[in-house]
């Protein structure tokens, strides 16, 4: 028979609790195996409500057991315990208004905390109504600093209070990089704190954070 041939760790049953990396990205994602498809791949149900065919047993590990004879599971280090969430050293918390690199990318964008997931990760509602699951607690930072009591008073939201009028001569960050580029302010954007730009090339961008603007002259 097939059964166990080939590495035995990588066999799992439909209904085990596993990690898997969701479309082979570095990280795990905690879910269930939906079905075994008796090639060697799996179906997951992820816990976040996504779900993902055909996955390789490779890049599926079990959560149960964990490897130290039946019921191990919680003893093992690997496996995330559910006193991460909120406890790390960013002090995240559910509804706590943050900023965060929607997908990974340079720029931050505006939301609060939606949930505080079981592998130290958060799920983002952003201001701007996008969603988003799974976030790696270094893409995010509390807008009110690290002081829950006062958070007017936090370096941050001094930063980010920036004002500019419609009209205003501007140098910006095009597009987040490194050099500045000069226009004017077209008007405010979409999201809280960002605004529209018409650069002098002729380009324009929009709902360009106030970090990266600053006044000509």
């Amino acid at each position: 028979s097939m059964e166990g041939g080939g590495g035995g760790g990588s066999s799992f049953r439909e209904g085990e609790k596993v990690e898997a990396r969701y479309r082979g990205k570095a990280r795990y994602y905690p879910g269930r195996i939906n079905r075994d498809n008796r090639d060697g791949t799996y179906d997951i149900d992820y816990d976040d409500g996504e779900k993902e065919r055909g996955v390789q047993g490779e890049l599926i590990k079990s959560m149960e057991g964990g490897g130290g004879g039946g019921g191990g599971g919680l003893a093992t280090p690997s496996r995330p315990t559910s006193a991460r969430p909120g406890s790390g050293r960013s002090g995240l918390r559910e509804g706590m208004k943050v900023n965060a690199r929607y997908r990974g990318k340079q720029r931050m964008y505006p939301g609060r905390i939606a949930r505080a997931n079981f592998d130290g990760t958060y799920d983002i509602d952003y201001d701007d109504g996008e969603k988003e699951i799974g976030v790696r607690e270094d893409l995010i930072q509390p807008l009110d600093g690290f002081s829950v009591t006062s958070p007017r008073v936090s370096p941050r939201s001094n930063r980010s209070a920036r004002s500019f009028q419609r009209g205003d001569k501007i140098e910006a960050k095009y597009r987040g990089k490194a050099r500045y580029y000069s226009g004017r302010i077209a008007g405010p954007g979409r999201r809280d704190g960002t605004y529209d730009i018409d650069y002098d090339d002729g380009e324009k961008e929009v709902d360009v954070i106030a970090e990266y603007i600053r006044h000509l002259g």
